[in-house]
C-alpha cells in the first residue's frame, strides 16, 4: 500500500435549500453527493474519470466509505471539498476533509474504498490494473 498523497483536487460548493433540514443544517446523506463531486474532480485530474474507467475496461465501485460528522454545513454557507487519492496499488483509498470556507472549522472527514472490476469477466482485481498506474505516472509494479 502506498501512504502518501500522490493526487489532491478540491472544489466549493454553495450549500443549496434543498439539501438542508428545516433547521437549515445539511442532511447527513448530502455529505455523500459531496464526495461524489469532489472525488469525480479528483478522477479528471488525472485522466481516469468514469468514463475512462468503462472505456479502459474497468468499472470501481465503492466497496466501503465512512464518514466523521464534526460540525454542521449550513444553508448558503460555502463549504471546501479536498479529495486526496492515497493508495492505488491495490485499491483506490481516498480520503476527504469538508471545511467552512468562510471559518475553514473542519465540518466533515470521510474516506471511501473503490476496487477494479474486469467488465468482461465481472471478476475483482487484486491488484489495480496497469491502466490506473499509466494514468498516474507510474510504472506498474
Amino acid at each position: 500500500m502506498h501512504n502518501s498523497a500522490i493526487k489532491q483536487a478540491e472544489i466549493i460548493i454553495d450549500v443549496p435549500f434543498f439539501d438542508v433540514d428545516a433547521m437549515q443544517v445539511v442532511w447527513h446523506g448530502n455529505y455523500v453527493k459531496y464526495l461524489e463531486v469532489a472525488r469525480c474532480e479528483l478522477l479528471r485530474s488525472f485522466n481516469y474519470d468514469y468514463n475512462d474507467m468503462s472505456d479502459s475496461g474497468y468499472m470501481w465501485p465503492i466497496v466501503d466509505m465512512s464518514l466523521k460528522y464534526v460540525g454542521s454545513a449550513l444553508f448558503a454557507h460555502k463549504i471546501k471539498v479536498v479529495a486526496t487519492l492515497k493508495e492505488w496499488e491495490n485499491r483506490l483509498r481516498i480520503d476527504y476533509l469538508i471545511t467552512d470556507l468562510a471559518t475553514g472549522k473542519k465540518l466533515t472527514k470521510a474516506s471511501t474504498i473503490q476496487v477494479a472490476i474486469d467488465i468482461a469477466t465481472r471478476q475483482m482485481c487484486f491488484e489495480s490494473p496497469a491502466i490506473l498506474f499509466e494514468k498516474l505516472g507510474y510504472a506498474k509494479p
